[in-house]
């Protein structure tokens, strides 16, 4: 058997990939606070609240000296709000002992992690209404030996800033930060803070280096801030605590900035901010993409009224205005006073994330209306959902076609067999009308398989470098202690850190991107295979979704022969399921019901599932769903889901439906009450010999011919070489291999320099590798 050929022609320059590779930030598994953000204190200005999580409270996360939590009823230390530091900062904390008190924080995780040698930044606000008070600041250990000590004087009857260094003995990651308050002190404490002096770049307020150093490592093209659903999610009004994400309460000061209901189910300080934000976008070299909300929730359903709209507008104004103003404007000049005299030179804008619901895209009109006539070079950014297809996803490009959008946002979660399926899927969009922005993706899983899955699937984005402008991973960082979501791609606790396996694959996509694609052909490759069987068969039954739901007049109806099964009325709740046929082989069928809605959660319904192979492997028509929303199909598959295409829609209680699902091989259509809901075809998982793009970049004059195996081993003869060098770059592991704290390069990285003979060389792609060849002319 010959080897497959790739013959390049470097002279053919193709689509450029522009800013194609970034990175996405969303404030989930505490990314900030206790994360990236490198403040090192939990709840340092008292401000947690039982809005944020039911378990806060104004001194969570703080102890006394022998580690027993306190409450803010106790007499000697107590949360007030009388004399505040600032109005937007209303909570501090009183201090009136008569013998002498410690007041311990452990941070995040299991406590402060230390390095010897290295060297805090620790301050806090106080008042005393006495002559002075002395407060002593120590880093200690567990066992109460000191790793630090200095001591401060406060003397004033108002606030005052009060600053010492502080440099660890020791190497530790369970240290305390204590305040020894001496016998007949009177005072008043807030923002009490303990940052790393080594930030990174040194900023600062700025965030923690070894996080910051793997995000640099990536070289990525741009950076989309701040989330993600926290964006949208929350309160109208600006000043409620548990408000949508208002960019402009994240500038000024720190000890201005109001603490926030995090949508992820705890509180999130606003230090990291977009003041930071657009540092941290410059510190990386990458360009700001900012996510801005539209005055509708989603979550909650709820909207600003169209026509007061025109706050919401400003601030999307005000924000460029922020990021690229002179100093002689308003928000340029709050930048230059926050020590950026120079513009960010913001290029896009994404307004919305993830939106259902014609209330966004009525919404966005507006928006998109007065940014294009006041800063016509601004890219905008739509939303298509958070569905591959279906109703909301086709809302948002219509949307983007109407309004003429630069981008439309696109955001999936699905499972490898779905990448493998829809590696063509961007081949067949229309390259002349809006880009791509793919904004959220990721298999479900970090494990090799899935890291060398998005590879091939990644070939296929940049190939369509015509039709897809950006995309990124995402979520991108996990506190170990604080998963609220699952994959990442960086996980760290408060000492280590380790990019997953899906981060070195991407890490190898955004620093060997290239600025072009170049021409290529491919010949002698075997077939594909695959990986599903050509039509859907399996079981047919129904699951409730904790909700009380009658179902009757129950057909399974053969299309070639028109012969039916019938099922028996019946009731099911809760989880409850019930088989109607545990094996059906029909390649042409329909499924007709009736249901009602009796009681249950309120936001949910029930399933039907058909193709069931056991509960891990299945087909499911979901009606209701999460927050009642969605009538969607849904393919699982060990375990994990794709969700195929979706449709908003609401089941009523008390209400009679009836329903219909039509499956001809791979073609699925369902309908409610004579309207179809969903219409797609489920493509079969097809597994080709390899993947492979080829980019040139004309700013370092190299060429990359990147190739992803996830097949059986092969190798492939490169012809057309025009360089003198090659150099390979092989990333191999074991499917199921992850990375962890103990090992956290648990794969194989080669770097290795190829012979080129003729203008041909020969590189053999491992079973699940990626490999690129970087040729240098």
């Amino acid at each position: 058997m010959t080897n497959p050929v790739i013959t390049l022609y470097p002279q053919q320059k193709g689509a450029p990939l522009g800013d194609l590779y970034g990175i996405f930030f969303e404030d989930l598994n505490h990314a900030a606070d206790g994360g990236l953000y490198a403040e090192m204190i939990q709840n340092r200005s008292f401000e947690f609240c039982s809005i944020d999580n039911k378990e806060y409270h104004g001194l969570y996360g703080w102890t006394d000296g022998v580690g027993q939590p306190l409450r803010s009823e106790a007499v000697h230390v107590r949360v007030l709000t009388d004399q505040p530091l600032h109005p937007k900062n209303p909570h501090y904390l009183k201090i009136d002992v008569n013998e002498t008190f410690e007041l311990q924080n452990t941070g995040f995780n299991q406590g402060l992690a230390l390095s010897e040698g290295e060297r805090y930044d620790f301050s806090l606000f106080a008042r005393t209404p006495i002559q002075s008070v002395n407060i002593t600041v120590q880093l200690k250990e567990v066992d109460g030996s000191i790793l630090a000590q200095e001591t401060i004087a406060v003397k004033n009857p108002e606030w005052q800033k009060c600053e010492v260094k502080l440099t660890a003995k020791t190497t530790t990651r369970t240290a305390r930060l204590a305040l020894v308050f001496e016998a007949g002190t009177n005072c008043a404490v807030d923002m009490v803070s303990l940052f790393p002096v080594a930030t990174f770049k040194g900023r600062k307020n700025g965030c923690r280096k070894d996080i910051a150093d793997l995000l640099a490592a990536m070289n990525p093209k741009f950076m989309r801030f701040p989330g993600g659903c926290l964006v949208h999610d929350g309160s109208l009004n600006a000043e409620d605590r548990d408000s949508m994400y208002r960019w402009k309460n994240t500038i000024g000061p720190i000890e201005h900035r109001p603490s926030r209901r995090n949508s992820w189910g705890y509180n999130q300080t606003l230090g990291l901010g977009f003041y930071e934000y657009f540092l941290l976008c410059e510190d990386l070299g990458a360009k700001p993409l900012p996510v801005l909300p539209a005055g509708w929730d989603p979550h909650h359903q709820q909207a600003v009224p169209v026509e007061m709209l025109g706050e919401w507008i400003q601030d999307a104004l005000d924000l460029i205005e922020f990021a690229n103003g002179n100093t002689a404007t308003k928000w340029g000049g709050m930048r230059a006073e926050m020590g950026h005299p120079e513009p960010f030179n913001l290029e896009y804008l994404a307004v919305g994330n993830e939106e259902v619901g014609q209330e966004f895209f009525n919404r966005y009109d507006h928006f998109h209306k007065a940014i294009r006539e006041k800063y016509p070079e601004i890219r905008l950014i739509n939303s298509a959902g958070p569905f591959a297809a279906g109703s909301e996803y086709q809302r948002g490009w219509n949307s983007a076609r109407k309004n003429g959008s630069d981008l439309v946002d696109e955001h999936y979660y699905q499972t490898t067999d779905w990448l493998l399926a829809n590696h063509d899927r961007y081949d067949h969009y229309d390259s002349t009308g809006p880009k791509v922005f793919l904004g959220e993706y990721a298999s479900w899983g970090n494990e090799w398989y899935n890291a060398a899955v998005e590879a091939s699937y990644m070939i296929g984005l940049e190939r369509n470098a015509d039709k897809v402008a950006l995309a990124c991973y995402a979520p991108m960082l996990a506190n170990i202690d604080y998963v609220n979501w699952r994959p990442d791609l960086i996980w760290f606790d408060q000492a280590h850190v380790y990019g997953s396996m899906n981060y070195h694959v991407q890490k190898l996509f955004t620093k060997f991107q290239g600025t072009h694609n170049m021409g290529m052909e491919v010949t002698g490759l075997a077939a594909p295979k695959l990986l599903e069987e050509k039509h859907i068969a399996g079981g047919i039954g129904i699951v409730g979704d904790n909700a009380e739901v009658n179902y009757r007049n129950v057909r399974i109806i053969n299309n070639h022969t028109g012969e039916e099964i019938t099922v028996a009325d019946g009731k099911i709740n809760a989880y409850e399921k019930v088989t109607f046929i545990e094996r059906f082989e029909e390649t042409d069928y329909t499924i007709k019901f009736e249901f009602e809605k009796t009681g249950g959660q309120w936001d949910r319904g029930f399933q039907l599932n058909f193709g069931e192979q056991n509960t891990e492997n299945t087909f499911v028509w979901l009606l209701g769903g999460w927050q009642n929303q969605d009538c969607m199909i849904r393919s699982v598959r060990e375990g994990r889901i794709s969700d195929l295409t979706q449709t908003i829609w609401k089941v009523e209680t008390g209400k009679s439906y009836t329903c219909e699902l039509h499956i001809k091989d791979r073609h699925i259509t369902s309908i409610v009450d004579d309207v179809v809901m969903n219409d797609i075809e489920a493509k079969v998982p097809i597994l080709k010999q390899f993947y492979t793009n080829c980019t040139l970049d004309e700013t370092c004059k190299k060429q990359y011919v990147k190739l992803v195996n996830v097949s059986e081993p092969v190798t492939v003869t490169l012809k057309g070489i025009t360089g003198e060098r090659l150099t390979m770059h092989k990333l191999t592991a074991e499917a199921k291999a992850v990375n962890d704290f103990s090992n956290p390069e648990n794969f194989d990285y080669q770097q290795q320099e190829l012979l080129v003979t003729h203008e041909t060389a020969e590189i053999h792609l491992p079973e699940n590798s990626v490999v690129f060849a970087e040729i240098n002319n």
